[in-house]
């Protein structure tokens, strides 16, 4: 061999090593097929939080608009991409087959997704292909192996740590613990990460479950997790149509999404998407109003992080009363009109 040979071969090597060490953080974007989840940016700022790199990757059927979403997220150094027919339904088990793929390809240090169905899916699948131990439900990353993360329903929290000779960390993330500012730039001239879609083929078994039907909520208001204002209700609302009306209309003339109790889910006033708490969704909202909510400790652990809480119960001894910043002793019935009725002299809105 020639020492221009060896030369090139070490230049081939050293370069192919430095994007296996740069590239270190996976990021699993989830998407609807033409738009990002709104926790990509979340958990993308968790990623960034790492100070490593970060390779994005998309995985679907007919879903290049995602992809080419993806390649304009901020600090993104590329994006891999999978269209397959098996992935049309974001089946976890093929997730997991092509992260293995690519993992033993790149070896990652990170594997980054938010704590969704999805994440809370595909995470622990791929954890348990590489023999590693996942965290999940991060909410602070203290560095690049230490995590802390809620236990006993957000009453305590533990700070978990990898020993150094564990290669990878496999992590789901709570989006609403890491707020961000980033967007896709809109500007023609900003950087974009190149592409590579991988050979369809890597997927050989088909999905060990196939989805059957799906109901989709179409819903004007913002999503749950998402809003900046979340009008909640308890039991107390007696009904679907109290619920609807009071709870509803105050929503909507704030801008804000809608949120429920356990108990008023249970009681079908409204569908489980809408349930907040530690079997519920977690929000984090600007504004908290809860109208006939207790505060029992499963509940509170879905939106204790609200930067304000209001609170309307005819019990004062009701402990959300503890965390509220501002407490109303008042039946919900009266209260609600009321305060709907002021709502609406206000100007509105900007959206």
């Amino acid at each position: 061999m020639t020492l221009r040979s060896i030369l090139y071969c070490r230049h081939a090597f050293r370069q192919s090593h430095l994007f296996q060490r740069q590239a270190s953080t996976l990021l699993i974007v989830e998407h609807k097929d033409k738009e990002l989840s709104p926790s990509v940016f979340n958990t993308l700022q968790a990623a960034n939080n790492l100070k490593n790199d970060v390779v994005a990757l998309v995985c679907g059927h007919d879903c290049s608009s995602a992809a080419d979403l993806a390649r304009k997220l901020p600090n993104i150094k590329k994006v891999f991409y999978v269209d397959h027919p098996w992935l049309k339904d974001h089946s976890p088990d093929q997730y997991a087959t092509v992260i293995h793929h690519l993992h033993k390809k790149h070896n990652f240090s990170h594997i980054l997704s938010s704590s969704s169905t999805l994440g809370r899916n595909v995470v622990p699948r791929v954890a348990a292909i590489l023999d590693v131990q996942p965290i999940t439900d991060v909410i602070e990353i203290l560095d690049d192996r230490t995590f802390k993360r809620p236990i006993y329903a957000g009453n305590a929290q533990a700070i978990l740590r990898y020993k150094k000779d564990v290669a990878l960390k496999a992590l789901t993330v709570r989006a609403t613990s890491f707020p961000t500012s980033l967007t896709i730039p809109k500007s023609e001239d900003s950087p974009v990460a190149p592409v590579e879609e991988l050979p369809s083929d890597i997927l050989k078994d088909p999905p060990l479950t196939h989805c059957v039907s799906k109901e989709v909520a179409k819903s004007d208001r913002p999503d749950l997790t998402q809003a900046k204002i979340v009008v909640c209700g308890g039991r107390a609302l007696k009904n679907k149509q109290n619920f609807e009306k009071h709870i509803g209309q105050l929503a909507e003339a704030l801008g804000g999404a809608v949120g429920a109790t356990r108990a008023a889910v249970d009681a079908d006033f409204v569908s489980n998407d809408l349930q907040i708490g530690q079997t519920g969704k977690v929000v984090a909202p600007d504004v908290y109003f809860g109208f006939g909510v207790s505060g029992a400790v499963q509940h509170l652990a879905g939106m204790k992080d609200s930067k304000v809480i209001v609170a309307v119960n005819t019990d004062t001894d009701a402990p959300i009363f503890q965390i509220a910043d501002y407490g109303l002793k008042e039946d919900v019935f009266k209260a609600l009109p009321e305060i709907l009725e002021e709502v609406k002299k206000l100007p509105p809105r900007s959206k």
